[in-house]
């Protein structure tokens, strides 16, 4: 995923997933509506109403997973999504802790720092 999306574009991203019923949309979908379909994370259908795409999907649930593997590395017990949580579990980023919770691994960390060189 190497589209930077800003905050703005997530959250029209995800207003878009949630489902919009409509075709009028908030004015937060509409001002990144254009960038969004460029780069096909969205599609407008025949009748003119937006929808998300599997690429924009994907886009919002890598997302996620940073964002989990950031909530883990400053708080073990951070609540993560389940398939987020089994998602990070299955790649080895994280291991669940006797204590409760989940602890970052060696390769999570890497993988953070990876991120955080990119941005």
């Amino acid at each position: 995923m190497n589209d930077a999306l800003t905050t703005d574009e997530f959250e029209a991203l995800a207003e878009i997933g949630r489902g919009i019923k409509t075709k009028k949309v908030s004015p937060c979908v509409a001002k990144h509506a254009k960038h969004l379909f460029g780069l096909k994370y969205i599609a407008y259908g025949r009748n003119g109403r937006v929808a998300i795409t599997d690429a924009g999907r994907q886009a919002l649930f890598v997302k996620a997973c940073i964002d989990g593997l950031r909530d883990i590395s400053t708080d073990p017990l951070a609540m993560l999504h389940g398939e987020v949580r089994a998602f990070l579990e299955k790649k080895g980023h994280i291991a669940p802790r006797a204590e409760g919770g989940f602890e970052i691994t060696q390769k999570g960390m890497e993988s953070l720092a990876d991120i955080d060189n990119i941005r």
